[in-house]
């Protein structure tokens, strides 16, 4: 099993862009599947989790921990 390397609110960078041409998503929501929204046009999207951490590229900004 892979080690969790995002985490809520982070900017992550997905192997595709949005429909938009955006391709910059933040994490709203995580769980079994995990929703994430468009930074451009501000659609979110629910996915699994598995999918989501195969389409994922990398964290391109970590949220800040209180």
């Amino acid at each position: 099993m892979t080690e969790q390397t995002y985490n809520i609110n982070d900017i992550v960078q997905m192997k595709k862009a949005h429909p938009c041409g955006e391709n910059r998503w933040r994490i709203i929501r995580l769980g079994m599947d995990i929703r994430i929204k468009c930074e451009g046009c501000g659609h979110s999207v629910l996915i699994p989790r598995r999918r989501f951490e195969s389409k994922m590229k990398k964290v391109l900004e970590r949220a800040e921990e209180e």
